[in-house]
């Protein structure tokens, strides 16, 4: 679909033709992208569904988790839980995918399931410190499930914006400046067929009178 406005339109019957179908696959394209915005509308209020109930399961893990890293400060001190903190791998390993939702692409994240070492001794340490490593390794996934699911909301309603944009140019722009020039033409020639009908019985009006000797 090409558009080309800002400039008069010839009111030639081809030029009335390019403009009719260019009108056609306008309405087209604005089809599509309506059946478009609906899928993209559907599949966010699922995905903001998963986000709220994403939050409400990570709620209490994480919860727990703090509880138990508070419970290892208070019994061990801060020091010694940061020293022993200073110990452990400050990263994770993650398996990065990607997916298609509706033409938009949404990256999913994965922990890889391998064991860490907990990096430090029993000595100098307490359950507590135990239960907060553990706590907080088992509340990983939950945490990248809600990333993953609230990044692709955002993501989709991006998509769904720019789809929205494209809409609205089509039907309050596009679309009815097409609308004019097929108007505006089909008016012009229509005119031109009636002068053109008009100047060719004058001219057979002549032709008989010569022909009579008039």
């Amino acid at each position: 679909m090409s558009v080309s406005f800002g400039r008069k339109f010839l009111p030639t019957k081809i030029e009335l033709i390019r403009i009719k179908r260019s009108l056609s696959v306008a309405r087209s394209v604005y089809k599509i992208l309506e059946d478009k915005r609906e899928v993209l509308l559907r599949r966010l209020d699922e995905l903001i569904e998963q986000a709220g109930k994403a939050r409400e399961d990570l709620w209490t893990p994480l919860s727990d988790a703090y509880r138990a890293l508070f419970d290892s400060y208070l019994k061990l001190g801060p020091l010694t839980v940061e020293s022993v903190a200073a110990t452990i791998p400050k990263g994770v390993e993650l398996s990065l995918k990607t997916q298609r939702i509706i033409d938009v692409t949404v990256p999913s994240v994965q922990l890889k399931d391998r064991p860490l070492a907990l990096g430090y001794g029993f000595a100098d340490t307490s359950s507590a410190l135990d239960a907060a490593s553990l706590a907080m390794r088992q509340v990983l996934p939950a945490i990248l499930r809600a990333a993953e699911i609230e990044n692709s909301i955002f993501r989709l309603a991006s998509e769904l914006e720019r789809t929205q944009r494209l809409l609205n140019a089509l039907e309050y722009i596009i679309i009815p400046q097409y609308e004019e020039a097929v108007k505006t033409i089909s008016s012009t020639l229509e005119e031109h067929e009636r002068e053109e009908f008009v100047r060719l019985k004058k001219i057979k009006r002549v032709l008989e009178r010569r022909k009579a000797g008039v």
